[in-house]
């Protein structure tokens, strides 16, 4: 079973949107993302604000920053 994530981003980001096509056949296949806006409801802007998009595993933390391919998704989820 694969973990849930947790995408950080924030709407008009360029690299956000790459990084959501990019694991989107993931999501299709099962994977559960949940989206997180860096700017709402939290402020998280200090902590990621340089690093978006991050894919951030909820099981454990970890954290996979950008540029990341399918192949290196699936390889951080296991």
């Amino acid at each position: 079973m694969l973990p849930e994530c947790q995408l950080f981003g924030t709407l008009g980001c360029h690299l956000c949107e790459l990084a959501e096509a990019e694991i989107m056949p993931l999501v299709e296949g099962g994977l559960l993302v949940e989206l997180v806006d860096i700017t709402d409801p939290d402020d998280l802007t200090e902590v990621y604000g340089l690093r978006i998009p991050v894919l951030r595993r909820a099981d454990t933390g970890a954290e996979l920053d950008w540029p990341f391919e399918a192949e290196q998704v699936v390889n951080f989820l296991k």
